[in-house]
């Protein structure tokens, strides 16, 4: 049946229904005539809503919604159950947003574990609300993001981390090796809604889709099954969310801009670049002035500082002074690595050893392809080398006994004397997964064999 549901997804997709028209089951028959376009003039913006209700559009979002999966909101409904939904009721929703009357639900409250501790509060909205404001999304980001400045590279199209990271990189060997990191806290959770709806004013004059915005920021919080109001933020889950934080934050890449500052800001973390201390602490003192009176913010002081860049991290990363900087991996994140391999990895999965790679590999594919923009070879040479000595630690230890042992890594070509010492050996796991009877047995290859991939595609560890 999912197969099926997915077959008509991709055959409909919105494909039959007129610009301005929702998809409709093809049993339903013809679709009124379409809504024409309107010829460029000053009134353009005002049928904003037409441009997001149109159906190549919706086709873009929900395909995007589709890719993105995701949990169900507070309705329960899944994609598909809102793809059924959508065949049989998206007359009545166009027509809402049309008029401007969409009430979107509440989002759903889920909490998840912050790296450095604490968690991250992100609100799950509806899957309909989700391609809705995916829908804004477009129509919106390909107005503003040409206007939004250079030093932005957080969730925009065709920018990227690492791009923030070798900008930061670059400003450094020019001499600018001191750094002001500010952290804004919860800035999410603390965004003025009257001060970013004023901002959203000026670039959208269409009333309808102005009452949407700020029915979606005021949606509410279903948390324990209470919904609570929301009279300030943008819930961190939401398609709109990133568009309406750089949007916010322009005015500060505006402000550093005027003041000829060298910055690098990934939506909201920022760090300006100098040359002194002195100067650094002055850039503090008078950006956090400017964050809490202008923008109604408040800098974390306790993790924000003025410092050399390679005591700090940015976006994961570390950057070393100098005049040929290197970017590294942040401490912080090897030891999230490490955790998550130990956890990966650990003797209580009681699962195989294929299984285990299996679910290995594709963290370490991830992992590698942001962390792969390091400068440090040796890093990964040695992650390498962990990993393989803690998988051949579990077969050691799922080899169970000595008699076993010894069966197994004759198996694997070991000679009878050297096979007989290490299956004697009392030595413990960890040791032993060292051991040159063990590394000999299972060698690197056999582990490539596996499909296990290598962080570093050159290490020799």
């Amino acid at each position: 049946m999912d197969g099926q549901r997915q077959k008509i997804q991709q055959q409909l997709a919105f494909r039959d229904a007129p610009k301005g028209e929702a998809p409709r089951c093809a049993q339903q028959g013809t679709e009124p005539s379409a809504v024409k376009r309107e010829t460029e003039s000053p009134a353009r913006e005002e049928r904003l809503i037409e441009e997001v209700c149109e159906r190549e559009n919706l086709v873009k979002a929900w395909k995007q919604v589709q890719g993105n999966k995701g949990s169900p909101g507070v309705d329960g409904r899944t994609i598909g159950e809102t793809w059924d939904d959508l065949c049989e009721h998206w007359p009545a929703i166009r027509e809402q947003l049309l008029r401007g009357t969409y009430k979107p639900q509440p989002v759903r409250r889920v909490e998840i574990p912050k790296p450095s501790g604490g968690v991250r509060k992100l609100g799950i909205p509806t899957v309909l609300d989700r391609l809705i404001q995916q829908a804004v999304l477009q129509v919106l980001q390909k107005r503003w993001d040409t206007t939004f400045s250079d030093h932005s590279y957080g969730f925009r199209p065709g920018r990227s981390a690492h791009q923030a990271v070798a900008q930061a990189q670059a400003y450094i060997a020019e001499g600018y090796q001191w750094v002001v990191d500010i952290d804004l806290e919860k800035f999410f959770d603390r965004v003025n809604h009257d001060l970013l709806m004023a901002r959203v004013a000026q670039r959208v004059t269409d009333k309808r889709l102005l009452k949407l915005i700020r029915a979606f920021l005021t949606a509410g919080v279903m948390e324990d099954w209470l919904v609570s109001p929301v009279d300030e933020g943008t819930p961190q889950g939401g398609p709109l969310s990133p568009l309406l934080s750089n949007l916010v934050l322009d005015d500060l890449d505006r402000e550093l801009e005027r003041r000829g500052h060298r910055f690098c800001r990934y939506a909201d973390d920022c760090n300006i670049y100098v040359r002194s201390r002195r100067a650094g602490e002055r850039v503090m003192f008078s950006v956090s002035k400017f964050l809490t009176k202008k923008l109604r913010l408040r800098v974390n002081e306790s993790k924000s500082a003025v410092a050399r860049p390679d005591d700090r991290k940015f976006l994961g990363f570390r950057v070393t002074t100098g005049a040929e900087p290197r970017r590294l991996i942040s401490p912080q994140a090897l030891q999230r690595f490490q955790a998550r391999v130990r956890e990966l990895t650990s003797r209580t999965r009681g699962i195989s050893i294929e299984r285990m790679i299996g679910s290995l590999r594709p963290y370490l594919l991830g992992w590698r392809g942001y962390f792969g923009f390091s400068q440090d070879p040796l890093v990964f040479n040695a992650l390498d080398a962990r990993i393989r000595r803690r998988l051949r630690m579990m077969i050691w230890r799922q080899w169970g006994n000595g008699q076993t042992r010894y069966v197994n890594l004759r198996w694997f070509g070991l000679a009878h004397f050297a096979a007989a010492v290490a299956a004697g050996s009392p030595t413990g796991f960890w040791s032993m997964s060292r051991h040159p009877a063990v590394q000999q047995a299972l060698p690197n290859a056999y582990f490539d064999s596996l499909g296990l991939p290598r962080v570093s595609v050159t290490s020799n560890a």
